[in-house]
């Protein structure tokens, strides 16, 4: 089956509705659609791996440009734009990779998925974090290392939550509604 219009508007939709609810009040940090976005992408376009890696990256564009207008309009305290951000949209849009082998409809590599990536990521970002002196400051030590990891770890089960959740909807929504899709 190729890539059609219908096809298109359903991808554009479930982009879009997982980016704005990335700006929601309230919700958990961490607990975001981005890594499911981006493992959507690497199992969606695994033969055109640029559309891959765009996808998670338009993504999160659109909710900092979001949480850019509500910063300024003075309703949210979070800047949608923010130093180290460009680090931050490579190691998402990274995290495609781990979706190329997401083609077949086999339960356990969607689970293998969904924990290895949200993984790497908090390993790989927290470790920049501290490699860089990030917000933490902690000595550029093991002990540094290990405190830097321990300081980010209320994050990573929201990470993991949200990529499970989001990525259940992603790729469940998508199989019922393009059952016999092949990747691009």
């Amino acid at each position: 089956m190729k890539l059609n219009k219908q096809i298109i508007v359903a991808l554009v939709i479930m982009i879009a509705t997982s980016a704005l609810y990335r700006v929601l009040p309230g919700r958990p940090y961490g607990f975001a659609p981005q890594i499911a976005i981006a493992l959507f992408g690497g199992s969606l376009f695994a033969t055109k791996k640029q559309y891959a890696f765009l996808l998670p990256i338009l993504s999160m564009f659109i909710s900092d440009v979001l949480y850019q207008v509500l910063f300024q309009l003075h309703l949210s305290p979070m800047q949608g734009f923010y130093e180290g951000q460009l680090l931050n949209y490579v190691l998402i849009a990274g995290t495609a990779v781990f979706g190329f082998g997401l083609q077949r409809n086999q339960f356990s590599k969607y689970i293998t998925g969904f924990l290895a990536a949200p993984t790497a990521y908090f390993i790989v970002s927290n470790g920049l974090v501290w490699a860089q002196g990030g917000g933490y400051h902690h000595a550029f030590n093991f002990t540094g290392f290990v405190q830097t990891m321990v300081d980010g770890l209320p994050f990573y089960p929201y990470s993991v939550a949200g990529t499970l959740v989001f990525g259940g909807v992603l790729f469940g929504a998508f199989r019922l509604l393009v059952p016999k899709f092949k990747a691009i």
